[in-house]
Parts: structure tokens; sequence; C-alpha cells
């Protein structure tokens, strides 16, 4: 694919995007939680990102996101750091990633106009499956530490409906 330089360009440059994408964070006043978080964590998380794009399409790999972005979301609930605020942190990245290859200079040619066109529809797809599992692991987090919220009650509005009498 045109966009794997571009792929390499963010892998080699993972810290300054990393940098930046943290700077961001901890200057976000919608973000408290976050901030709150160790700048090793953070750096560890985004970099794991960064360098996880190149190959994620593939299945084996997809697996292995989902476990991994199920339990962030898992840590992310017993931190308590609200859910807005991690995905959030995962947009932030995202447009940090994208920022970055627009600044280097790429664009001129139309194959390179389309390698970068390519390159963002790699990453919001990659960031759709993170946000994905990263919500679906917050989730479970959230019923395992109260499953009677989350039982259906016997008076449930598909219950109370009386499907004899048609309702068109």
């Amino acid at each position: 694919m045109l966009s794997s330089k571009l792929i390499q360009l963010i892998e080699d440059h993972w810290e300054q995007i990393t940098a930046a994408a943290i700077q961001q964070i901890r200057a976000d006043p919608d973000l408290p939680h976050m901030r709150e978080l160790m700048v090793s964590e953070l750096r560890a998380w985004h970099s794991v990102i960064l360098r996880a794009l190149r190959s994620w399409n593939s299945a084996q790999k997809d697996g292995e996101l989902a476990q991994q972005y199920e339990e962030l979301g898992r840590r992310r609930f017993e931190e308590t750091v609200p859910l807005h605020e991690t995905i959030r942190s995962l947009h932030i990245l995202k447009h940090r990633m994208v920022d970055f290859v627009r600044n280097q200079g790429f664009g001129r040619t139309s194959l390179e106009l389309y390698a970068e066109e390519e390159l963002e529809h790699r990453i919001g797809l990659f960031f759709d499956c993170l946000i994905y599992y990263v919500v679906r692991g917050y989730e479970n987090a959230v019923r395992s530490a109260a499953p009677a919220a989350f039982q259906p009650s016997p008076k449930s509005a598909a219950a109370q409906i009386n499907w004899d009498i048609p309702y068109l």
C-alpha cells in the first residue's frame, strides 16, 4: 500500500507524536482524570497504539487488539477515569498522528495526496476498532461492578406490550 511509507514515518516518530498528544491531554480542562495519569503510562499506551497500526488488520492481531484494548477499558474504569475522557484521549492521539503526517510536507503530487488519504482512512478504521474494544471492556467492567443494575426487570417494556393488538 502507498501509505506504508507514512506508517513507517509514524512509527519512527512515535515519541514526538506521543509528546504532542500528552501535552494536549495535560492542557485540556475537560480531561481532569486523564491528566492525573502518570506520563509514563500515557507514553507506554500511546507507543503501543502507534506501533500496532501497521499490522492491526490481520485476524490474529485483531484478536490481540480486542484483548488488549478491552483490558484498557477495564483498567480505565477501575481507575475511575470517565469513558468520555478515555475516548477523547484516543481522538487526540489520532488527530496528532494525522497532523504529524500532514506537517511533513507530503502531498505535493496526486500520488502523495492519495497516500495521505489512504493513511487517514486506515487510521480512522484502526481507531474505530480501538474505541469499540475500549468501550466494550469499560462496559464489561461496569456490569461486573454492579451486576444487579443490568438485569432485566420482570416488567420490561416488551413484557408489557399486548402483542395481540395491532399497533400499526
